[in-house]
């Protein structure tokens, strides 16, 4: 499950549109946020996975915190997050977050982690007792959870679900067809499973999960990752452009227009998605507190819907 071959010819690698351009992170808000992490302890996923967004979000005090350490047992093809043998669990980790989120001010915070494979219950626990803190020590925050697939480890979803996230987030990453290229150590079945069952176990939690696009994949294979993630009951779905953090990874087959998001977009909706964010720029926690809010309405908005047709 290695990383894909070097791309030793930089004259292959494409040139950034201007759409997908981001200004370099200067700010003093910025800079306050590094040093917060920092005093902490604490890992993001902004920083390790090269976001281009982090900039923008850190001046405005938003950071998505990654727990469990950073070094994941997998090497995806995409992923700019170091590979290898993890250190131990930190068990102050779920009070550095409450920490974390209380100095920043978030009303909405996003958690998420490596992929842990070598821990019996894949990091589930560590997940609940950063949930637990987060509840006793920020009442009023919003609590999203994007976590790894818990393939292997039996009870570990369920025990996270019980632990009632507002948002439970699982990214099928890319199309069936590209799993083994870009994905290898997952499977897209067990993961529509594993968001299908958050709905079937608990139909109050959100659920979201998104894709990159540029990597190779087909409109008509994005087209069917929708039906598929419709057929889960999932609410909210995410669409990117795969941005290359380095030349060990995969290569851009191509960088999708703003128009072609647009029309993304607009299909996803009429599929029935509560909430939809696709653009080049987007990513999984980018804008999520405002993402929230606009679920809560359309939740809102559709169950008055369905009241007022039942009445009539």
């Amino acid at each position: 499950m290695g990383r894909v071959k070097p791309i030793t010819d930089k004259s292959t690698l494409l040139r950034k549109p201007d759409w997908i351009r981001v200004k370099a992170p200067a700010s003093p808000e910025y800079a306050r946020t590094r040093d917060l992490m920092r005093r902490l302890k604490l890992n993001t996923v902004c920083e390790e996975a090269a976001c281009p967004n982090i900039g923008e979000c850190w001046a405005q005090r938003h950071a998505t915190v990654m727990i469990l350490g950073d070094t994941c047992t997998r090497a995806c093809a995409f992923c700019n997050i170091k590979t290898g043998k993890p250190n131990i669990v930190d068990p102050l980790e779920p009070l550095h977050v409450a920490e974390a989120c209380g100095e920043l001010g978030l009303k909405h915070i996003v958690i998420t982690s490596v992929d842990r494979d070598d821990l019996a219950d894949g990091g589930a626990g560590q997940f609940i007792k950063v949930i637990r803190e987060l509840r006793k020590r920020a009442p009023g925050t919003t609590i999203e959870i994007l976590t790894p697939d818990f393939r292997n480890k039996p009870g570990a979803l369920e025990r996270v679900i019980e632990a009632k996230p507002d948002v439970f987030n699982h990214n099928l990453e890319t199309v069936p067809r590209l799993y083994t290229r870009i994905r290898p150590g997952a499977r897209y079945y067990h993961s529509l499973r594993l968001l299908d069952t958050v709905k079937q176990a608990d139909p109050e939690i959100f659920t979201k999960s998104g894709i990159m696009v540029g990597l190779g994949e087909e409109e008509r294979e994005v087209y069917q990752v929708m039906d598929d993630m419709r057929s889960a009951d999932i609410d909210f779905m995410t669409i990117g452009q795969y941005l290359q953090p380095t030349l060990r990874h995969a290569p851009v087959k191509r960088y999708v227009t703003p128009d072609e998001f647009r029309s993304y977009d607009k299909m996803a909706r009429a599929k029935g998605f509560l909430q939809v964010s696709a653009t080049p720029l987007t990513r999984s926690s980018y804008h999520a507190g405002d993402h929230f809010r606009q679920l809560q309405a359309a939740r809102a908005a559709h169950h008055a819907g369905k009241n007022s047709h039942a009445k009539t």
